[in-house]
């Protein structure tokens, strides 16, 4: 499946390479099966410890490479993936080009449209950042939130907040400019993966967006220069968080609510 992945990602994988190990930190352990003090995923632990239980017999750990395929449009959701760090990168596949719509890290899953009937995956999901998740195959996970109707609950507001996200990237790109949606872009990315050094390249950028790689270029170059960024090879480090989300299009304060918003919900 890598093969149907924009060549961009090879460039993207190969020239971060150092960079991606100090973001992702060492290889993840492989237990048997869940525990509560090695969960860093925001559904999984925020569930009861009765549904944790429930669930977590059926988690199998694995670790998230970069460019891995994890779904292809129309193909069967098999498995439901659980992130515990890394990002994954949920786009719109069409006639040989691509956009973006979501980015999702620790605080959410890959996989949870078949809470709404669906068994054919509408989106291609590809890891951007390596790092690792938990897996539940979704006929096991259907089995269990029968059983413990409260994890369908945390399921269905995240999923919400989700497709709140996906539906304003839509719009945002019709909408906002190159510098807003950039700024929005580098938040959203860094709340994901809860870190601010994100090991993206302008070449990655241009393309998950649609852009001009000149445009995106010119853009870090300014961002730099007043002091919100700084760039290294592959790697991009956000120094002023607040100055660059005021640089932000409202979508990403829209949407950063959306997910506060489901969090506070599930306490």
């Amino acid at each position: 499946m890598a093969d149907h992945l924009p060549a961009v990602l090879e460039e993207f994988d190969c020239s971060t390479d150092a960079a991606l190990k100090r973001v992702s930190g060492p290889p993840p352990m492989r237990p048997s099966t869940a525990h509560p003090k090695s969960l860093n995923n925001a559904i999984l632990a925020r569930i009861s410890l009765l549904d944790l239980s429930a669930i977590g017999e059926c988690l199998e750990p694995i670790v998230l490479k970069g460019r891995m395929v994890l779904q292809e449009p129309k193909r069967h959701v098999e498995h439901v993936y659980f992130i515990e760090s890394g990002l994954v990168s949920l786009r719109v596949v069409a006639a040989g080009s691509m956009l973006e719509m979501a980015v999702i890290g620790c605080r959410g899953v890959v996989g949870a449209s078949f809470l709404w009937g669906g068994h054919l995956s509408t989106h291609q999901s590809v890891v951007i950042f390596p790092g690792s998740a938990h897996r539940i195959r979704v006929e096991d996970l259907r089995r269990v939130i029968k059983e413990r109707p409260n994890i369908r609950e945390h399921l269905f507001e995240y999923v919400q907040a989700l497709t709140f996200q996906c539906v304003q990237a839509g719009l945002c790109g019709v909408r906002h400019h190159l510098e807003q949606r950039l700024a929005s872009w580098l938040c959203l990315a860094s709340d994901a993966v809860q870190a601010r050094v994100l090991p993206v390249t302008h070449d990655y950028l241009s393309s998950v967006l649609g852009l001009r790689r000149a445009g995106v270029t010119e853009t870090l170059i300014r961002f730099e220069e007043q002091g919100l960024i700084r760039k290294m090879r592959g790697v991009l480090q956000i120094d002023e968080r607040k100055s660059l989300e005021q640089k932000a299009c409202c979508c990403y304060k829209l949407v950063s609510g959306a997910y506060a918003s489901s969090r506070s919900v599930s306490r």
